[in-house]
């Protein structure tokens, strides 16, 4: 009885998975998305928080940047896109779209805020 059940649920975890769209895809073929948050005169904007949202299943990750500006967002699955933007005191950079038909391992994305 005991081994049926292990095998059953063995058998359900393997059929979730394979179902599953993972927010980050690990192995050699992920994506790294990185880049800087500048403001309009190209200067990097400390503890901006930058929004990466999976455009499939709408989970959204952030990151708040250091003082240099530079954010990073590794191990993304090459197979879906992403939308990503920065914030700052209430304002907002462009939405830019990272690509599933773009193929470089590395995207490297500048967003700019007006702080203005």
């Amino acid at each position: 009885m005991k081994k049926a059940l292990v095998i059953a649920l063995t058998l359900l975890l393997v059929t979730l998975s394979a179902f599953a769209t993972p927010f980050e895809k690990k192995g050699d073929n992920s994506r790294l998305l990185m880049g800087r948050v500048t403001d309009r005169q190209d200067g990097p904007i400390a503890n901006a928080v930058v929004y990466l949202t999976n455009t499939r299943t709408r989970a959204v990750k952030t990151y708040i940047v250091g003082q240099d500006g530079v954010y990073r967002f590794p191990s993304l699955s090459p197979n879906i896109d992403y939308e990503v933007y920065a914030q700052f005191n209430g304002r907002k950079s462009d939405t830019k779209t990272v690509s599933q038909f773009d193929n470089r391992n590395q995207v490297n994305i500048n967003l700019k805020v007006d702080t203005k």
